[in-house]
Order: structure tokens, then sequence, then C-alpha cells
């Protein structure tokens, strides 16, 4: 799953919208178009396109300001390239519909549908699949490091892994009772949300915890902050690092990868795949 991130403030440095909302929304498009060309063309599987920043210490965005953003991108690409599966990265029930009727095929919701009442029925009259991702974040617990960026404070936790599958396992109960097929979900640990730097590293090398809940597992640890504050690198430099969480969370039955840098990512992927699950699943 390849990033394309609708947003002038993305914590990785690869937003596409550089100028303020209402301005050169066009040239943001046209990025858009860009970067989901080279994605497809270097090993992307799934485009994720997200218009709201998730970046620690960033401002909410009003709905009308995310469908700027989103709408036209997504329209943009399903014309442009008719068989990419197009994820929307968003907890708004009214963004989602919209995304929805211009072509997006799948659901990814940081807040796993706790944020607006209205999402999971939406989801389930648009019969998609839905990522529930685990957030404990709280946006005024941010953490500032020089360099290294920002970074959520983790929470109290009585038992990472426990809590994490209890909270996940009740916002599919959320999709079931709207009416969402359980074989249309995907759970998301929620790296870097509301976790410490030792709890990510402990969730990730714990990923078949998740896993063995029986749904399909994504994870999104791409160049994020705890791979930062390990390695001392901004978030430029974590390519490397990103590699590591990768294999290792193949190794631990990840089913999906989201990640900035999809042309090196698909070739870890593509190398753990063959080691842990076999060579087929590369041919």
């Amino acid at each position: 799953m390849g990033i394309l991130n609708l947003t002038p403030d993305s914590f990785s440095g690869d937003g596409l919208l550089p100028l303020p909302s209402g301005e050169g929304l066009g040239e943001g498009e046209s990025r858009a178009l860009e970067q989901a060309k080279y994605f497809l063309d270097n090993g992307a599987d799934i485009l994720d396109i997200g218009g709201e920043s998730t970046r620690p210490g960033s401002q909410p965005v009003s709905e009308d300001e995310e469908l700027e953003r989103v709408i036209p991108a997504i329209q943009a690409i399903r014309k442009k390239f008719p068989k990419a599966i197009i994820s929307l990265d968003t907890s708004k029930a009214r963004v989602a519909e919209a995304g929805f009727v211009a072509g997006a095929d799948m659901l990814n919701d940081v807040w796993s549908l706790r944020a607006d009442g209205r999402l999971a029925s939406v989801a389930a009259a648009f019969r998609v699949p839905v990522i529930l991702m685990h957030n404990r974040s709280n946006p005024a617990s941010v953490e500032v490091r020089e360099r290294l960026g920002n970074a959520y404070i983790g929470s109290e936790y009585k038992n990472l892994i426990e809590d994490v599958k209890r909270e996940l396992l009740a916002s599919v109960e959320i999709a079931v009772n709207a009416g969402v097929k359980e074989t249309r979900l995907m759970l998301d640990p929620g790296v870097g949300f509301g976790k410490t730097r030792e709890q990510n590293l402990e969730l990730i090398n714990r990923l078949d915890e998740i896993r063995a809940l029986g749904y399909p597992v994504l994870l999104g640890a791409s160049r994020k902050s705890f791979i930062g504050f390990t390695l001392d690198l901004p978030a430029d430099q974590r390519v490397e690092g990103t590699a590591a969480t990768i294999a290792v969370g193949i190794t631990r039955g990840a089913d999906i990868i989201r990640v900035h840098d999809v042309k090196e990512m698909a070739r870890v992927a593509k190398m753990t795949d063959a080691i842990v699950r076999g060579a087929e699943r590369t041919a």
C-alpha cells in the first residue's frame, strides 16, 4: 500500500499539497497522478489517499476542505488507472461516501469507526473492505524532538497486546453491528498512535498475536518517529529502519504494508515473502 498524502503538512515531508487550502489544488491532483503512476509501476498493490494529516500536532481539517483535497484526486486516478485499488484514508462519513462514489474501493480509518457514528453504516452500504486501526493518541499530548520530529506520548496500558486486541475487537463489533461483513475487515495495531518507542517495538515483534485474532493485518510503520528515536535519524533517512520493521512484520504475519518508499519496500516485502511464505507468493 503506497501512501498518497493530499496534505501540505505530512510528518514525512511527502505531502502533495504545498500551498494553502484553496490554492493549487490542481497541482496537488497532478502530483497525485504522478505519484500513483510511480507507485503502481514500482510494486504497489493499493493506493491509500488521505486528505487530513495524522502528524502529531497537526490541525484537523473541515469536511469541505478534505473533500476538496481527495475527491478530484480519486476521480483522476480512477480514470487514469481503472484497475488500481484505491483506499480512502478518512474518519468522516461524508468524505467516505463521496469518495466511494468517486471510485475508492476501501476504507482506512485511523479512528476505527469511533470518530463519526455514521461511518460504519456508510461502509456497510457501499460493501467496501474496512481497515480498523487501534488508536489511543491524544492530539494534546505530543512530544517534540528537534530534528527527529513529533511523536504522540504513549498512553497507559495494563497489558499492551491484550489491551490492543480488546479494543480492536470492540471496533470489529461496531462494524459488524452496522452491517459490515467480517470477511471485509482488516486490523491495524496502530504503530505510533498513543504508544511509546518501546511499545511500538514490542507491538511489531508480537504482531502474530494480533494476526491470531483471525483477520488480515496491516502494518503501518513507515518512517515513523519510533524509528527515528531508535536510530537517531530524521524522517527522510529512515528507509533502512522502515525495511527492518517490514521484514519482521511480515515474519509475524502482516498481510499489507503501508509505506512511503514503495519501490524499496516492495523489494523488501517480496524477498521476505519468498523466505517466509514460499516462492510462489513472489511469482
